[in-house]
């Protein structure tokens, strides 16, 4: 889950909805697995430099740290996920998001085959970026791979790069779909989200619709005529069942969500 827009209080998102975040931890309804309790991480942006970072590897469900930090803190951009762990290791250190700088990233999915991939994906990595891997998750490597690609200046072509060279690695191994994910990614200013995988079957990701027309869709809503202009929210699956809030996000599609209009492209993986 991903949210931009003007200051909210996180626990509206995390707790105060329909089909909460915290809730779809113990029964999602469209993901890989129904129950993701191999940890939770929260990754917001304030007055501070830099985001903050909490991270446990207790389920969201039962974590009470958690619901006092979301009851207490309000940030105009943060993201959020609940883990269930894809054949790695189930650590602290590896739970989304991940930072590096100003930079936060996080992942669904998996790359296929990671175990005979990973040494061939680690020696990518540059040496700046080499430390910055904390764990062996293939997430985790995919974020250095983007930072050696070019991330901090242009976001969009080093994803791009970065899934180009995880689906050529993989393929020189006879792996015929490397790559499932959709991606939310933020340098504290632009979010950008990505729904792409190797086979065209991506995991689900979804957009809320424009503030403006939701009012208007929704008159008898109080929280929905609260919504500024350019509040948007990402989630891999919808937080209620309110008709008209949620957008899904094409195939192979990269959005990013910013001051003035959001923006929609084609995500094609790069050389």
């Amino acid at each position: 889950m991903a949210y931009r827009g003007q200051p909210l209080r996180i626990e509206e998102l995390l707790y105060k909805t329909q089909h909460s975040l915290i809730e779809q931890s113990r029964h999602a309804t469209l993901g890989a697995e129904t129950v993701n309790g191999d940890g939770f991480g929260l990754g917001w942006y304030g007055d501070a430099d830099g985001p903050g970072l909490y991270r446990s590897l207790m389920p969201a469900w039962s974590n009470d740290n958690v619901r006092s930090l979301a009851g207490h803190i309000s940030s105009p951009l943060f993201l959020a996920h609940v883990r269930a762990a894809t054949g790695t290791a189930v650590q602290e250190t590896i739970c989304h998001p991940f930072r590096h700088g100003n930079w936060l990233f996080l992942h669904n999915g998996s790359i296929a085959g990671y175990p005979e991939l990973r040494r061939a994906l680690v020696l990518a990595v540059a040496p700046e970026f080499f430390n910055a891997m904390a764990g062996t998750t293939d997430s985790e490597v995919m974020f250095a791979l983007a930072l050696s690609f070019g991330l901090s200046d242009e976001p969009l072509p080093a994803l791009e790069r970065m899934v180009g060279f995880v689906e050529a690695t993989g393929r020189t191994q006879g792996i015929e779909h490397p790559l499932q994910m959709t991606l939310a990614v933020s340098d504290g200013e632009r979010l950008y989200a990505v729904r792409y995988s190797s086979l065209g079957r991506s995991r689900t990701l979804f957009s809320s619709a424009e503030a403006d027309a939701l009012r208007l869709l929704h008159p008898e809503n109080p929280k929905l005529q609260q919504l500024g202009h350019d509040d948007r929210m990402i989630v891999s699956e919808p937080l209620t069942d309110l008709p008209g809030l949620w957008i899904e996000v094409p195939e192979a599609t990269a959005l990013i969500v910013q001051d003035g209009p959001d923006e929609q492209r084609p995500f094609t993986p790069r050389g």
